[in-house]
């Protein structure tokens, strides 16, 4: 039999994916980035600010330096690339999502042959609790969470420029930290705007939303959109909400939203990922399973809203 080495080596990149993540996880958890902007930047150095082996940190560079993270060796130095750069500390910075792709969300993944054999959250299974109840009692989670979100919000800039929010009284339907409200608000001076969340998130959502587009053009309201939403909106607003939920769910969060529109003119826009079935590509496809893993939910076609 002859071997395929084509075959061989793309299932060996597949399989080998779990270890390049939680490398560059470690990476991120021990601050290598950060150090090496500082100017500590040979294996020695690094460990030294680390606590950690100089051996490990060698080793652990080696393959990150193969990757493209990092440029250099341990003897004349390492420097930061363009990819180790998203990682530095700061306010849009892919800290946070690496660290809660790599602890929390790895573990419910560990999970995944339960979580496809039955349609059902692996998280639930690794924590023993859904996912949303754990991020309301564990706040650095959900701060991790939140910032992870933003960090995929880049086109919430362009939502202006695709629908006309003149006047509009806009409605942001499990808003969270109202990055996206913000956008609306900043972009659209004579529209005002609400936004519901779950309680735990107001101050997140409120701190944001004063620093950007003052509190005077924006109602908070905590709440649970499955049993009400604010009455009186001329733009319902469902960004990236309703992948974690189940058909029957999502159509009550429609029929409430539908009766508490202003008029006949109101409209609802659904932001969101769309998976399909006729040559499907990969991240949204990986997304659709990792919403499986996390909440037992996942994206639907076009065809299925």
């Amino acid at each position: 039999m002859t071997v395929n080495v084509h075959a061989t080596r793309e299932v060996i990149q597949m399989i080998t994916g779990g270890w390049r993540a939680q490398a560059l996880y470690t990476a991120v958890k021990l601050g290598l980035a950060d150090h090496i902007e500082a100017g500590r930047t040979t294996s020695a150095e690094l460990a030294e600010s680390t606590g950690a082996s100089e051996e490990g940190i060698h080793r652990l560079m080696r393959l990150l330096v193969a990757t493209g993270v990092f440029a250099g060796n341990g003897s004349t130095g390492y420097r930061n690339t363009e990819v180790s750069a998203a990682l530095l500390d700061g306010p849009d910075s892919l800290r946070d999502m690496c660290l809660l792709y790599g602890e929390e969300f790895y573990v419910a993944w560990q999970h995944a042959h339960h979580a496809i054999s039955t349609v059902s959250s692996g998280f639930e299974v690794a924590y023993d609790q859904p996912f949303y109840d754990y991020l309301g009692h564990h706040a650095d989670t959900a701060r991790r969470f939140h910032h992870t979100l933003n960090a995929a919000s880049m086109f919430f800039h362009q939502v202006p420029e695709v629908f006309d929010f003149s006047g509009k009284m806009v409605v942001d339907v499990g808003g969270g930290g109202g990055e996206l409200l913000a956008s609306i608000l900043g972009a659209t001076p004579d529209a005002r705007g609400t936004l519901l969340d779950r309680e735990h998130m107001m101050p997140k959502a409120g701190e944001h939303l004063a620093a950007t587009v003052g509190l005077d053009r924006v109602q908070l309201v905590g709440g649970d959109m499955f049993t009400d939403v604010p009455k009186g909106g001329d733009v319902y607003i469902l960004c990236r909400v309703l992948a974690a939920w189940d058909d029957d769910a999502v159509v009550t969060v429609f029929e409430n939203c539908r009766r508490a529109m202003a008029d006949s003119s109101a409209r609802l826009l659904l932001l969101d990922r769309f998976v399909e079935d006729q040559n499907p590509t990969v991240l949204p496809s990986l997304w659709d399973l990792h919403l499986l893993m996390t909440t037992g939910g996942g994206h639907r076609s076009r065809e299925r809203i």
